[in-house]
């Protein structure tokens, strides 16, 4: 994609070193481009096999000259030993008819469609996939528009029926899994970036993504797939994690952000044996909770789950909370680190008799308000609608309050408070659930949010003279235990814990 022949050359030697095994060549964003002159240079200099793209704006593209020229350079491209060309459908018979059957034996004609509005159903994409086929294509490429993350379903669906080669993408952030997952479903070719941004067409991931993030070399038809679900759902470090220890433990398994608006609609597009297992984020934690066949008795008492995997055997849905485990135990963790042992109150947890304020009556809020009363603390739920704050704090024998009480909220000293909202998180890092001036009543904060690690809730609650602990603990006893589930292998504690070091 580069404006300049020396631009694209660097490019190419980049796209080797990250692992790449072709490069596509794009001539349509080429300033002042001279077809003999460039194409020779690049496809001579290629260190990589070589894909010639000359995109038009009607296909989404940059060229908007003469037609009749733009096809020359492509066939000029054949000439000087290109691997492949792509050339458009609503072109490819007129692009036929012009090379008469001349074409070096070597030369494999990509002929494409781009749909930049929406998926069709899996019929019309293999009505279309026919159609494609009939210009003498050597390879079919059909990329859609992902308007829903269950439009991938039909490409998946076409690319395992296909009786040629094809490749099947899905644009956009809901298609970024036919990206990955085309490796799974037999796409000939799928297409990443040199760098992040720098994309020829929505969702693509980096290279280096592909290869070490997504381990996209070990992605085979048997590949189990797992993912977190969630809106938004780009900030998250799951994949990092989840993905190392699969590879650490020689599992043959794939974990890949979900961005989901319908769990419903998801759970029931995807119900095949090879979707197994997912982790529950906000704001899905309540809807996973309703799309389960059977539900752990912890996860029952809580009314949201974090975690839901697919019984081999039945097919059926078991949804598990591990939110309070991983949560609950950062914090007693972190008021051992005061002092506050817990020794003298019979309980053994330091939370026991302590006064807990959760902030959020969400999913995660529910697990926090939950093991906070199983561990004998008195628990007060703080949320912006009274009357879900007092839902939850009936059930677990709390009191309820609102966002807004809770700045004059002080019946005491050395309270604890956890964050279960998603206010202070990426994008919006200069918001906090809690002007400063309150934390100065509480011993320690906790915040659930890890993107970023330092919340502006928890500089402000140390610089108030509270311990805090970071939602990243919370987020890595999860993976520990999310991670045996899904794999049946224990996890790798300590490889975990550097994964995520090197991506906060």
């Amino acid at each position: 994609m580069g404006e300049s022949v020396d631009q694209m050359l660097r490019q190419l030697q980049q796209a080797k070193e990250l692992g790449a095994d072709l490069v596509e060549i794009r001539l349509d964003y080429i300033k002042n481009f001279s077809p003999k002159e460039d194409l020779e240079t690049l496809i001579k200099r290629s260190p990589l096999p070589t894909l010639v793209t000359y995109r038009p704006k009607w296909e989404g593209g940059q060229y908007e000259g003469d037609e009749k020229k733009r096809q020359e350079a492509l066939i000029l491209a054949m000439e000087l030993g290109a691997d492949y060309i792509d050339v458009e459908l609503k072109v490819a018979n007129d692009f036929y008819s012009s090379i008469q059957g001349k074409k070096p034996e070597r030369v494999k004609i990509i002929v494409s469609s781009h749909n930049y509005e929406s998926t069709p159903s899996a019929e019309e994409i293999g009505n279309l996939v026919a159609t494609i086929q009939a210009t003498g294509a050597d390879i079919v490429k059909v990329a859609t528009t992902a308007l829903d993350i269950t439009d991938n379903a039909s490409i998946f669906q076409v690319l395992v029926r296909s009786q040629v080669p094809m490749i099947g993408l899905v644009m956009g952030e809901k298609g970024l899994i036919s990206r990955v997952l085309s490796a799974k479903y037999g796409s000939f070719a799928t297409f990443g970036t040199l760098v992040a941004g720098e994309v020829s067409a929505p969702g693509q991931p980096t290279v280096l993504d592909l290869l070490e993030l997504y381990n996209f070399r070990q992605i085979g038809a048997d590949t189990k797939v797992h993912g977190v679900i969630g809106n938004p759902i780009g900030h998250s470090k799951s994949p990092h994690l989840y993905n190392a220890a699969f590879k650490a433990n020689n599992f043959n398994g794939i974990y890949l952000p979900l961005l989901v608006d319908s769990v419903a609609n998801f759970i029931n597009t995807y119900n095949s044996p090879d979707w197994v297992g997912y982790s529950y984020t906000i704001p899905h934690k309540e809807a996973g909770f309703k799309c389960c066949d059977e539900i752990d008795p912890n996860a029952l008492a809580i009314g949201a789950i974090s975690c839901m995997i697919r019984n081999p055997t039945d097919g059926k849905l078991k949804g598990y909370n591990v939110d309070y485990l991983g949560a609950i135990a950062a914090i007693e963790e972190g008021l051992r680190g005061l002092g506050l042992n817990g020794s003298n109150n019979g309980s053994g947890s330091p939370l026991a008799g302590r006064l807990f304020v959760v902030m959020g009556a969400g999913g995660a809020g529910k697990a926090l308000a939950y093991g906070g009363k199983q561990k004998g603390a008195r628990v007060v739920v703080a949320n912006r609608s009274f009357d879900k704050a007092k839902i939850l704090a009936d059930k677990v024998g709390g009191e309820a309050i609102t966002l807004a009480e809770l700045e004059n909220f002080h019946p005491e000293d050395g309270m604890v408070l956890a964050n279960t909202t998603s206010v202070g998180m990426k994008p919006r890092t200069d918001q906090t659930p809690i002007p400063k001036e309150a934390l100065k009543n509480y011993c320690l904060v906790f915040d659930a949010i890890y993107t970023p690690k330092w919340t502006r809730l928890l500089t402000e609650a140390q610089e108030s003279g509270a311990a805090v602990v970071f939602g990243t603990e919370m987020f890595l006893n999860q993976a520990f235990v999310q991670v045996e589930k899904f794999s049946g292998i224990p996890a790798n504690k300590q490889l975990i814990r550097d994964t995520l070091a090197r991506n906060t």
